[in-house]
């Protein structure tokens, strides 16, 4: 297990799951359906999903739509175009289009290709795949 797994508090487990599972191709390690819980892996990156009033459930308020507010998960993906043409075959939309993004490291840059999505309760998810480093011109 990571160290740090975020748990995500979702309003409906079933379109949660679809969501992760058949369109952004997570897998689930192992899972509480009657609870509502479902733990999830992709290329390592790990996360948990709990439905709103099943089971064992933390909130620090008032849970409102979205459920995402000021939270950016950054995943790391191996071939961000199959992720993005999942996205988009599946007719959501993206809360930041695919782009480029350089950020310096010394005397070099480290390169991100990532584009953001929000899942079904708000929260988002910023899917990049690294283009390694190149020097400042």
């Amino acid at each position: 297990m990571a160290i740090v797994v975020p748990e995500l508090t979702c309003s409906d487990y079933d379109v949660t799951l679809n969501f992760y599972i058949g369109i952004l191709g997570f897998r689930i390690v192992h899972a509480t359906p009657d609870h509502g819980y479902a733990f999830l892996e992709r290329e390592g990156a790990e996360l948990m999903i709990d439905t709103l009033g099943k089971g064992r459930t933390w909130t620090s308020g008032t849970m409102e739509r979205p459920f995402g507010r000021g939270l950016n998960l950054r995943i790391e993906v191996k071939d961000i175009q199959v992720v993005y043409n999942a996205v988009k075959s599946a007719g959501l939309r993206m809360a930041m289009e695919m782009e480029d993004i350089w950020y310096p490291r010394g005397k070099q840059e480290k390169g991100n290709r990532q584009f953001i999505v929000s899942d079904p309760d708000g929260y988002l998810l910023r899917f990049y795949q690294d283009l390694g480093l190149r020097d400042v011109a």
